[in-house]
């Protein structure tokens, strides 16, 4: 499921753009397409900054999506997903309609509108935000602001999100070095998905220990090398 970044008719603002990349960005596939310019340098520097950064957020990000892909492709799940599909107990989750899970452990609400922040509503549970590390109870509507991305992007508590370095292309990113990103509010451990290219997902465990955490029985069986932050 994707959509073409900045609409298609005609060209789009410099601000419509900017808040519609991470959006982009944050589904199954990403395609900026349209008649009129799309080529971030046609705007300006500071544009093309925010391009990059967007993309290569999701070069990072694609462990975690990858893994998600797999598993959604198994069991018929869609990788963009209603918060009731996650939450199906909690009646105000039926009613949301501009936010969503991107797979199972980020929830992204866009800036559909142009503005400094933007209502939000938080399933059960805490929720982190992936930008600035600040820390929301669930079960509740919130006014939260973006970050320097011009998105709100949390990540379900008690969660490891796994990272590659950006690379040039898909085909010539490292799978064998992985950071394994904590998000964990009160020190719990933490879970997670990752698989190897052509391989089936493997659940990460990580628990507390002297150094910060520690990965629990590696299913990889040393195959790949972890960066824990």
């Amino acid at each position: 499921w994707s959509h073409d970044v900045g609409g298609f008719v005609r060209a789009p603002s410099v601000d419509l753009y900017r808040r519609w990349l991470p959006f982009g960005a944050l589904t199954s596939h990403t395609r900026c397409h349209g008649s009129g310019p799309r080529e971030p340098w046609a705007f300006d520097e500071a544009f093309v900054d925010d391009f990059r950064r967007t993309v290569e957020l999701k070069y990072s990000l694609m462990p975690y999506i990858y893994a998600q892909a797999l598993q959604s492709s198994a069991r018929g799940w869609p990788m963009l997903r209603a918060l009731f599909l996650e939450y199906p107990d909690d009646p105000t989750s039926w009613l949301i309609e501009d936010e969503y899970l991107f797979g199972s452990d980020l929830l992204v609400a866009p800036m559909i509108e142009a503005g400094n922040d933007r209502q939000v509503y938080l399933p059960p549970g805490s929720w982190i935000d992936y930008q600035t590390g600040k820390v929301y109870r669930g079960a509740q509507w919130l006014r939260i602001a973006p970050g320097r991305l011009p998105v709100v992007l949390l990540v379900k508590d008690h969660t490891v999100i796994p990272h590659a370095q950006v690379a040039q292309s898909t085909t010539e990113m490292n799978w064998k070095e992985i950071e394994l990103r904590v998000f964990s509010a009160d020190g719990g451990a933490v879970s997670g998905l990752f698989a190897l290219p052509g391989e089936s997902p493997q659940t990460l465990r990580l628990d507390r220990s002297r150094q910060g955490f520690a990965l629990k029985d590696d299913p990889l069986q040393g195959r790949v090398k972890w960066q824990i932050k």
